[in-house]
């Protein structure tokens, strides 16, 4: 089992590296176009002001959450950048300040988490390691977007290793949004953290097989560069289909990212 502070702290650490990023921008930055379609840098920071404060709902009165669970079951293909474009139209330092708030009050809420204790979210009930996990992964993948748009290029973080757990536990769920039967069998996954660690999940004798660079399964599982452009690599059929459907995300089928030299 994880221990729950640690992961709480890397949540704290990576939400602190964001807002080093963008703390500083310009008025022009934060309008910049990211690869998101549609999404500039403020309606990242705006999102993940927004799911903070769900989270923070689902924590705190599951009852209003579930209320809000069913408002996104009936428009499931809006909700979430009807939540992003709420919130991206704030001057950038009030966007700034809730995004901070709303990560404050989220971590405060999750330390202070009874043990044991079931969180409700849009899918089964999380506990507060995958919580945190979840927030780590948005926090990260969005980020990703935001260094893009603006030309940073991030040092990758040990942190990484819970982006690539989520992406790997949500391998089911990549299938079921996309209602196909998903492989009865457990997957073997084994990445290279920039250190040199080997990051491995899932039976060593497998047949079927993942491997490659941690950072690019990250970018793969949440969709943030396309398999072509990745050192990431599939040992057998059922493992190939997943690296073209994998999602560490809850929500529908995200339309992932063109290849390098693409015109689409």
């Amino acid at each position: 089992m994880p221990d729950v502070a640690a992961v709480i702290d890397d949540l704290h650490d990576e939400s602190q590296e964001l807002d080093v990023l963008v703390r500083g921008l310009s008025t022009g930055q934060w309008a910049a176009a990211t690869p998101a379609p549609g999404w500039s840098v403020a309606h990242q920071i705006a999102h993940l002001a927004w799911t903070d404060e769900i989270a923070l709902l689902a924590a705190t009165d599951p009852d209003a959450f579930a209320g809000e669970a069913a408002k996104a079951l009936e428009a499931p293909e809006s909700f979430v950048d009807r939540g992003a474009e709420e919130l991206a139209v704030l001057a950038p330092d009030v966007l700034l300040a809730r995004w901070r708030d709303g990560c404050a009050r989220l971590e405060a809420v999750l330390r202070a988490a009874p043990a044991g204790v079931r969180i409700p979210w849009y899918g089964p009930p999380m506990s507060v390691a995958s919580m945190a996990t979840a927030r780590i992964m948005e926090t990260w993948a969005h980020g990703q977007d935001i260094a893009d748009a603006l030309g940073v290029t991030r040092a990758p973080t040990a942190r990484l290793r819970h982006v690539a757990r989520i992406g790997v536990r949500a391998r089911d769920y990549a299938y079921l949004v996309r209602g196909i039967a998903a492989p009865e069998d457990e997957f073997r996954v084994e990445l290279i953290a920039p250190d040199g660690e080997l990051i491995a999940f899932g039976p060593e004798d497998a047949p079927q097989r993942v491997t490659g660079q941690l950072l690019d399964f990250c970018l793969l599982v949440t969709q943030r560069a396309h398999r072509d452009d990745l050192a990431v690599r599939a040992t057998g059929p059922d493992a190939g289909q997943w690296l073209d459907i994998a999602q560490a995300f809850a929500g529908p089928p995200g339309p992932g990212r063109a290849p390098q030299g693409s015109e689409e």
